[in-house]
């Protein structure tokens, strides 16, 4: 498998937030969003092709007992099934990070689903196809019947409520479900942008995720 990077860290977004975890970060991605935070696994993949075996001895060096599968879109790469067997075959809680986009297989104990909103959509070559693949009703359908998820949406703006409230509707998601959490690679403007998102989860039940990675160490990979 192309491996963007692996490394052990606390999860900073979603329902395990502060949870140590170690994360195999996937290379290559079927989206292209305006604000992809890892750039290097989706506009420009980088990383290197790494067995299942040495996957696991990197894994199993840390004491952690949750593993993050995420990407880029890891439903994507070619032996993500293999991988979380073998993940659930030691004993490890496998949260799995999806656009929603693709469904595999997969062993999962949480689904990270984070649908894409418009506000994801790149403005050049990239808008039409990203715009294309970037809301799957169905593959959301199918993932929210057969695993345990959370659905956790990227907001830029009050106004990706619109979108979120009607997926949400069209899906039936309960809205203790549903996440939200500011877009941004900045404390500053993550800070910013969640004050007035948490004010938006009290009026609408949803959760409030903070970017937690971000807040302790900035912008960096391997975090």
């Amino acid at each position: 498998m192309k491996i963007a990077e692996l490394f052990y860290s606390v999860q900073g977004e979603g329902s395990l937030v502060g949870v140590p975890s170690v994360f195999i970060r996937t290379s290559g991605c079927n989206l292209r969003c305006a604000w992809c935070d890892t750039p290097y696994t989706s506009w420009k993949p980088e990383g290197a092709e790494l067995s299942l075996d040495r996957i696991m001895d990197e894994v199993n060096a840390y004491r952690a007992r949750h593993v993050v599968v995420t990407g880029g879109e890891p439903m994507i790469a070619p032996e993500i099934v293999p991988l979380t067997a073998r993940l659930r075959q030691v004993g490890l809680h496998i949260t799995v990070e999806t656009a929603g986009t693709v469904f595999q297989p997969v062993a999962c104990d949480l689904m990270s689903i984070s649908p894409k909103l418009a506000n994801s959509t790149p403005g050049d070559g990239w808008a039409a196809q990203h715009d294309r693949l970037r809301r799957n009703v169905d593959c959301l359908a199918r993932l929210l019947a057969n695993y345990e998820y959370q659905l956790k949406f990227v907001i830029t703006s009050p106004t990706d409520l619109d979108e979120v409230r009607a997926l949400v509707a069209e899906l039936g998601t309960p809205p203790g479900r549903v996440i939200l959490m500011p877009e941004g690679v900045d404390r500053a403007i993550v800070r910013e942008r969640g004050v007035w998102l948490a004010e938006i989860c009290k009026a609408e039940g949803f959760r409030f995720s903070p970017r937690l990675h971000i807040e302790l160490y900035g912008n960096r990979r391997g975090v």
